[in-house]
């Protein structure tokens, strides 16, 4: 008997036969190493973790370009127009888990909006080894914290106190005259210039190195000249 020629076929054996066909030699998902997997989960990992640690000077640097959460913003150059107007600046310091004295060496100054101020700080270490810390500093009202900006400051830099020492730190400010035609501020007579040491955690490359030259006030064994 001859064989079945495929002419001979229904249309329905014939859908079959090419449904059968097609089921065996079907292409299948490729399958997923393992391995590139676990590459695409660390890669992934590393990369929240970095972006935390970014977040951090990255949040630094906005509150000091935008003064926003009554960050002091930092200065290149005073402004070029001085006004009338004066506005008096008050000084706070405090401590956190350091056994430092930190204080303000005067309680306020009255300076003209746009015309520099110059203020000390004085610190020092009761412990009988050499401490660093990092001083954080706002300003209060916080919309202040726009237009009151710093040419030179102690804060956001490691400052090791070697032990018994009394040193003075300088902050040098001004108020941009902005602040006369800011609706939030322009009615303010007073701003508030904190500042928080905490202690300090290495930089990058594990230096504690103070970034700002301190006046150097009582070391144990004397009194040297007070210089800057």
């Amino acid at each position: 008997m001859d064989p079945t020629s495929k002419d001979q076929l229904s249309a329905a054996d014939l859908a079959k036969i090419e449904a059968d066909n097609k089921a065996g030699t079907a292409e299948r998902p490729p399958k997923r190493s393992h391995g590139k997997v676990a590459v695409l989960c660390v890669a992934a990992f590393f990369g929240m973790v970095g972006a935390a640690y970014a977040a951090v000077p990255l949040y630094k640097l906005f509150c000091q370009a935008t003064g926003f959460d009554g960050t002091v913003r930092k200065a290149v150059a005073k402004p070029t127009k001085v006004l009338e107007r004066k506005v008096e600046i008050r000084f706070d310091a405090n401590v956190r888990s350091l056994p430092w004295d930190f204080q303000p060496m005067q309680t306020s100054q009255t300076v003209r909006i746009g015309d520099t101020g110059l203020a000390f700080y004085k610190v020092t270490n009761h412990s009988d080894k050499p401490l660093t810390g990092r001083a954080l500093y706002n300003v209060v009202p916080e919309q202040a914290g726009a237009y009151f900006q710093k040419l030179e400051c102690f804060c956001f830099s490691n400052q090791t106190i070697e032990p018994g020492q009394t040193v003075e730190f300088p902050v040098v400010y001004f108020v941009d005259p902005g602040f006369v035609t800011d609706a939030d501020t322009k009615d303010k007579q007073t701003i508030t210039l904190s500042y928080t040491f905490f202690p300090a955690v290495p930089d990058a490359g594990g230096s504690k190195q103070a970034a700002t030259t301190p006046r150097i006030v009582e070391p144990l064994g004397g009194k040297p000249p007070r210089a800057l």
